[in-house]
Order: structure tokens, then sequence, then C-alpha cells
């Protein structure tokens, strides 16, 4: 069986602390993520989850365990490049992440500060672009764009460096219901359709359903990790950890106390009008 292309092995890791010492932000966390795959990572504030994102590329070293991307360990100086080069970062803010004053241009910017011929870059810039979607867009300011017009650019512009992980910290808090669609639906298909592994850093529930695997953490913790549908049969877990279920989830729940024989486990509110729909449709 393959190795996992990003495994996280009993890291801990301690903040700098003011008066009270050292800030603990993980503790003994273990993940993996594969090739193509779609991991959530979903907790309350402060649990640790954006922590754990900046140590896959290297924005920050393990104080214990290890961190290995693509069989390359984080705590070797030498694997730094490589390792960005590998996983791509996308932060909450895409105000802070954009440099340049043309779309284009903005996509550009990692492939030009990588030496990469001309030629390259161009073919770099439209491949991203269309993957976002943002090719008729590609000659305008960044300013005249949406929030998650803005978003999917600072996707772009990873993806121009042709990472194998996609890392995304809180993309969408920032945004409205209509630019956190954009982004998602973007983020699915890469991984979908181009086999980019992704790691989505979330605290809407209703987000983490489209991943393959949801790993939940809280106080440093991962408590519990599978398949969404299996995370969120837990209810008890989830609220102990002040998280909410997802609307579809907890309405299913509500439904089943009152009687309804749902014989699934719709995970979206589509699912969910599809499932009622087989149970009282009539021939």
């Amino acid at each position: 069986m393959a190795e996992p292309y990003v495994t996280v092995e009993d890291v801990t890791f301690r903040y700098p602390g003011g008066p009270s010492g050292p800030v603990l932000a993980l503790d003994h966390v273990g993940l993996t993520v594969d090739r193509g795959e779609f991991v959530a990572v979903v907790g309350p504030n402060g649990s640790g989850k954006s922590t754990l994102a900046r140590m896959l590329n290297v924005l920050l070293r393990p104080d214990e365990g290890r961190v290995r991307v693509g069989g390359l360990d984080t705590r070797d100086d030498a694997n730094l490049w490589p390792i960005r080069d590998r996983v791509g970062m996308v932060f909450q803010n895409p105000d802070n992440q954009i440099v340049a004053a043309i779309v284009e241009e903005d996509v550009a910017f990692g492939p030009e500060n990588r030496g990469l011929p001309p030629e390259e870059i161009r073919r770099r810039v439209d491949e991203a672009l269309a993957a976002v979607g943002l090719t008729a867009l590609r000659h305008r300011p960044p300013h005249l764009l949406s929030g998650g017009q803005k978003q999917r650019l600072a996707i772009a512009g990873a993806l121009a460096l042709r990472p194998v992980c996609l890392v995304l910290d809180e993309p969408t808090a920032m945004l409205d219901p209509q630019g956190r669609q954009e982004v998602l639906e973007t983020v699915t298909r890469l991984c979908r359709e181009a086999g980019v592994a992704v790691v989505l850093i979330t605290h809407f529930m209703e987000e983490a359903v489209r991943a393959d695997r949801v790993a939940v953490m809280e106080g440093g913790r991962v408590i519990l990790t599978g398949p969404p549908a299996e995370v969120f049969r837990h209810a008890d877990v989830l609220r102990r950890a002040h998280l909410d279920l997802p609307p579809a989830v907890h309405l299913a729940a509500a439904l089943r106390e009152a009687g309804v024989p749902l014989g699934a486990d719709p995970l979206t509110l589509d699912d969910l009008v599809d499932e009622l729909c087989r149970l009282y449709s009539t021939t």
C-alpha cells in the first residue's frame, strides 16, 4: 500500500508564552493525507487547526514528532523549498495574498520568482486561471473582483506553482454565501478532476460534508476522524467540542425522533430532500 503523501506523526508544538510560559497548541497530533484526497479539519477557535495547517508547508516545525511531505521531513532545512513547492497555502483574507495590479500578473508572480522561462509562466497562468474559472477576468484589476473571485485568484496563484497538495486555512471565513459557494466548488473540482490533495481548515460544518474525510480537533488534539457520515453520527462528541451539526444532519436527526423512517444519512439538504421524496413519492 502506498505511503500517504502527507504524514503528521505524534506532533506537539508550543508557542512562546507570556508570564505563564509556553502555550500548548498541538498535543501529539496525528493525521495523514493521500494524493487526491479531500480532508476537512474542523474545530472551535483555539483548537489548533490553523497551527496544524502551518506545519504542512514548514511555516512552523514540530517541537516533538515529525511531518513528512512526499517523503521529505520538514525538520531538514534542505527540504524547506522542495516542500513549499509541493504544498500550496491559501489564507483567510484574500487581500493579504494579492500582490499585483492585474489578475494574470498576480498569478504569474510565483512562477516568475522561481525563475521559470516566460513561455512556461504563460502556460501555467493560463492553466491556473482556467482551473478557477477566472480566464475572462485575467486583465481585470483585483480590487474590482468580488470576495469569492479574489479568493479564487489566491488559489490560482498557488496552483501556478503546481502543488501536489493545497492547504486552505479558513478560506471562506470572510466571504458572503455566494463567495463561499464559488470557492468550495473550485476546491472540490480541483480535488476530483485535477487530483490535487486538499486540506480544508474550516469552522463551517456544512463545508466539511464535501470532504472524503473529516478530522475534528479540540484542545490541540484530533479527537475524531473518519468519513463525514461516520463523524457526524457522533453528535454528542461534536457538541462537547462546541461544534454544530451540519443543518441537514441536524434536521434529519429531528425527523427521526419524530418517527420519520429515514434510511440514509443525508449530509446536505439536497440529500435530505431526495430521501424524503423516495419515502413519500407515490406511483
